[in-house]
């Protein structure tokens, strides 16, 4: 099993082990950390790319327990430095961030937050109805959630068992094991490009202020 650092830290580097570096048919090699600061897709977030000592790592997936490191050419089994780009990695962390505020205030429209999509030029958060509904209009959810930026709310992390939760402010926590901002002012300015209902559910679409 892979100690996923991120889940806890915010360092975008780090010293680790390489356990295990097998070489795949495309001409990559597959790395295996004892720990890593990598974010591997998935969760509606596309991964971290960094390097792994001197190799470039292109891609992070996932098989059960274990995180997989896609690199462009082989590491050493032992010792490892790890390097996350921190380009990358703040932009995906404000997407999933905003999603989160955007599903918080779907969720005092009266709305339930079933999924949500955080990769760059396609993000998006669905709901469908709950009890009470109030209407989910373009204008009204961008003032919302850009008061929820401008109020700068404090990201806040608990655990339970192996579950974490993530929050921002007075807002409730929910379950999310991807990156996000340190508070809620760091997301910056929020777009909402449109508002579609389909098949009973809505998807909220939106988009960031470049930084």
């Amino acid at each position: 099993m892979t100690q996923r650092l991120y889940l806890q830290r915010d360092e975008l580097d780090a010293q680790s082990t390489v356990i295990s570096c097998a070489p795949t048919d495309d001409g990559t090699y597959h790395v295996m950390l004892s720990a890593t600061l990598f974010h591997p897709q998935g969760g509606g977030q596309p991964s971290d790319v960094g390097t792994i000592g001197e190799a470039n790592v292109i891609r992070v997936t996932q098989d059960g327990e274990q995180v997989i490191h896609v690199c462009d050419r082989a590491v050493p089994v032992g010792e490892a430095h790890l390097q996350v780009l921190p380009a990358p990695r703040l932009l995906h962390a404000r997407l999933h961030s905003a999603g989160h505020l955007i599903g918080y205030i779907g969720e005092t429209l009266g709305w339930r937050a079933v999924k949500g999509h955080h990769w760059p030029g396609e993000a998006r958060v669905v709901f469908e109805g709950g009890e009470a509904l109030q209407p989910m209009t373009p204008d009204v959810i961008e003032r919302l959630v850009n008061e929820q930026v401008a109020g700068d709310l404090p990201r806040h992390t608990t655990l339970e068992g192996s579950l974490r939760k993530i929050g921002f402010g007075p807002q409730p926590a929910y379950p999310c094991g991807g990156t996000h901002v340190t508070s809620s002012g760091v997301v910056g300015k929020v777009t909402i490009s449109k508002v579609k209902e389909k098949k009973g559910q809505v998807s909220v679409h939106y988009a960031l202020a470049e930084q």
